[in-house]
């Protein structure tokens, strides 16, 4: 603050912690009325702003008029953070501005609940342990090998190895689709597991559903896919009959949707052209107890199969296919 000296103001400094002690000057005549009228304004200023948030800033919504409706039912004045914010939805926005949002429909996870086995035929190593797949083991209607090596294309791609790639794609399908999915191998036992042990596992798991992935190994010129089901078979510790209805429903869902999504067509050596086989003599199909199918997706030992097999790109198309009828199948 500056000050100008004792002369220059006839009533003392008007500083009233003024050092010098001087009097404190004179008030002027118009303070008290000026004083009183403010006094009056403030107030009156004071209540029409109030009224303005209250009416006008309930309506405006905070944000360019267009959360204005969505404001006015939850109540004006919801805080940041409330059970209408964002912040607390769990996804960081909402269908309906305001409002919690809906907990994940049926739609987004449809085999939610639902155990799928996927069966990825024969192992990329049975060829190193020939005594352990050739031991034969009861498959109900007689004995059998435990397991066989499979086919392989003309230039070396073999049947376990595309079963097992097929088998990763479909799984990660069905879990997008909320199924529980296990496998009875994923490349890590040194062979097999036996047939009827592939059985036992879909049994244990209580499958809703269980596909065996494979591919063929018949001649040239012979291509196509199809699907087998299990026969009716009631002998020592097979029993099919309460499992042929529901897989053959399975199976026929599968053979649509793989034929659409792959654009191949069903076999033209086995089925009759129907994509579909009835067999009795496979012990994974004869002792199981939950709905069951084999898939032959093509035959590796002719070309132009071969060809679609090797792709990754067709690969990823049959377990489309393959996911697909499982997922109308356990739908219902």
């Amino acid at each position: 603050m500056s000050y100008s000296g004792p002369h220059s103001d006839p009533f003392g400094p008007t500083d009233p912690y003024d050092p010098y002690g001087s009097p404190r000057p004179r008030r002027s005549p118009l303070r008290r009325p000026l004083t009183v009228a403010l006094a009056a304004l403030v107030p009156g200023a004071l209540l029409g702003w109030l009224a303005y948030e209250t009416l006008g800033g309930a309506e405006s919504g905070g944000d360019g008029g267009s959360n204005g409706a969505a404001g006015a039912g939850v109540g004006a004045g919801t805080p940041t953070g409330s059970l209408g914010s964002p912040s607390d939805s769990g996804s960081g926005s909402s269908d309906t501005p305001g409002t919690l949002s809906a907990s994940p429909s049926q739609e987004a996870a449809p085999l939610k609940g639902k155990v799928v086995v996927i069966d990825p035929g024969h192992n990329v190593t049975n060829s190193q342990h020939t005594a352990e797949i050739n031991r034969k083991v009861d498959i109900g209607t007689n004995r059998k090998e435990c397991d066989t090596t499979g086919t392989s294309t003309d230039s070396g791609y073999s049947e376990a190895r595309f079963t097992l790639d097929v088998a990763h794609r479909l799984r990660t399908l069905l879990r997008e689709q909320g199924a529980t999915v296990k496998l009875t191998q994923d490349g890590d036992r040194p062979f097999g597991p036996c047939v009827d042990e592939r059985a036992r596992i879909g049994n244990a798991a209580h499958a809703d559903a269980v596909v065996s992935i494979h591919a063929d190994g018949s001649a040239e010129g012979n291509r196509g896919f199809h699907v087998i089901l299990p026969a009716s078979v009631h002998e020592g510790a097979a029993d099919t009959r309460a499992i042929v209805a529901p897989s053959k429903d399975l199976g026929k869902l599968i053979a649509d949707d793989f034929a659409r999504s792959t654009g191949s067509s069903p076999s033209n050596y086995i089925g009759d052209g129907t994509g579909l086989v009835t067999r009795q003599d496979l012990g994974g199909l004869n002792l199981s107890t939950v709905p069951k199918v084999f898939i032959e997706c093509g035959n590796m030992r002719d070309t132009k199969d071969a060809a679609l097999l090797t792709s990754g790109a067709w690969r990823q198309k049959a377990a489309q296919g393959i996911s697909e009828g499982i997922v109308s199948f356990l739908r219902g």
